[in-house]
């Protein structure tokens, strides 16, 4: 049975919580203040946190602090009032899985509960795992629809096993081309089975008058692709691109409905950054990044070109004969993985379809790529490769030694400060 640990200085609230929260499967312990609270928390160890904001003498957010620093997986929801609600944001800063706004409804506290335990389910199991490790969700339809054989490859494959299986929204980050949309996907289908809707809004298009409504409805309560996408998927496509006016209303629209749907956002920017430099909704941040994954860039696996160029080469479709006996010569392959890639896979997968699909001969040679593949000036220099080669075994020495700085620099013969 869950544990939930209930903080406020108030015992009619102690009271009332238990009376909802109990019935639903969850035990509960109670703390008058923040001071107590940490030390029950240390002896005990709660699944959940439930903190009022306002407390003395040690208040809900330094508690959260200090929770965090003991146990970094710690899910911790803040009770505020409407005055405190800019607190509370902060909260979200400092990690706090979410807030409830007093007074709140009780549909709303078990289904935060529920969100709130699943995060913490996901990330106790997460930090037990060794990186690359044994993976919760998925399965083997993921490895056949992301190859490669890289080490960035392979975390990232790890990262999306762990979280195909959680409901708690993902955030996924990289260039343009790099797959974000097919990973959201992915991620989707392994959940849902692909029974479930899959509702794709792309904020790239929020100035298009329909946007709105189609979005957020007529009285800002939810509209058709919300409630579409209700026990499935909702996919935010190219989140930094949403109208600055409407990211607060979107705040309003995922607290009203994430109990209800999967969120998965995309974008091409540094959100983090976006929002410490004051151009983006910190609250709608702080919402959407529970789980934020970085995709690397194509430039950064080259080992994992030529197994995409066999995969997209099998995709093609050739009316002289079958385009999966086309091969690549070892120099046309060459040349392939020594190439940028400013597009990342879409832009490889456009070029190796259209020449498979219309090649003449079962043997692609270097004659027949692209000029600008072929034109010199767009390789890297010596010292560029060395330097992303040296990158990628450093990485590899950090995962062998489960990240662990100290005793990596000790295997590399370099200092410290420079894997910090």
């Amino acid at each position: 049975m869950p544990s939930v640990l209930i903080v406020d200085d108030l015992l009619s609230i102690h009271e009332m919580l238990e009376a909802v929260i109990q019935p639903t499967g969850y035990s509960t312990a109670f703390a008058t203040d923040g001071e107590q609270a940490l030390a029950r928390y240390k002896a005990e160890k709660y699944d959940l946190v439930l903190a009022d904001i306002d407390m003395k003498p040690m208040d809900g957010i330094t508690l959260l602090r200090q929770l965090k620093l003991f146990d970094p997986t710690a899910a911790v929801i803040i009770m505020t009032a409407y005055a405190s609600t800019e607190s509370a944001v902060q909260a979200l800063k400092f990690g706090a899985f979410d807030y409830l706004q007093k007074p709140f409804r009780v549909d709303e506290l078990i289904a935060t509960l529920k969100r709130a335990f699943e995060y913490r389910t996901f990330n106790a199991t997460a930090a037990a795992l060794p990186e690359g490790g044994l993976a919760t969700g998925g399965g083997p339809d993921i490895e056949a629809r992301l190859v490669g054989v890289s080490a960035p490859h392979k975390k990232l494959l790890a990262q999306i096993k762990k979280l195909a299986a959680v409901r708690t929204p993902v955030l996924l980050q990289g260039e343009p081309g790099i797959g974000k949309t097919a990973i959201a996907e992915i991620l989707h289908t392994s959940a849902s089975g692909g029974d479930l809707p899959l509702v794709r809004v792309d904020c790239s298009r929020s100035a298009e008058p329909a946007f709105r409504t189609n979005l957020f409805g007529e009285n800002d309560e939810g509209g058709a692709c919300v409630m579409q996408a209700r026990g499935g998927t909702l996919l935010l496509q190219n989140l930094e691109k949403l109208d600055t006016g409407m990211q607060h209303d979107l705040v309003t629209i995922l607290r009203s409905h994430i109990h209800s749907l999967r969120l998965i956002c995309t974008s091409a920017a540094d959100l983090e950054r976006l929002t410490e430099e004051g151009h983006f909704n910190d609250e709608l941040f702080y919402r959407v990044a529970s789980l934020p994954l970085q995709i690397p860039p194509l430039r950064e696996r080259p080992e994992d070109v030529p197994y995409l160029v066999q995969f997209f080469a099998a995709q093609a479709a050739n009316p002289g004969f079958d385009a999966k006996l086309i091969e690549f010569s070892p120099e046309a392959l060459a040349m392939l993985k020594a190439y940028s890639w400013p597009g990342n896979i879409t832009d490889l997968g456009q070029v190796i379809l259209k020449l498979t699909g219309a090649s003449e001969v079962p043997l692609i040679g270097v004659d027949q790529l692209p000029m600008r593949l072929r034109d010199l000036g767009g390789w890297p220099t010596l010292s560029q490769f060395l330097s992303l080669q040296e990158k990628h075994y450093v990485e590899q020495v950090l995962h062998a030694c489960r990240g662990d700085r100290e005793q990596a620099a000790r295997v590399l013969g370099v200092e410290l400060s420079r894997l910090v």
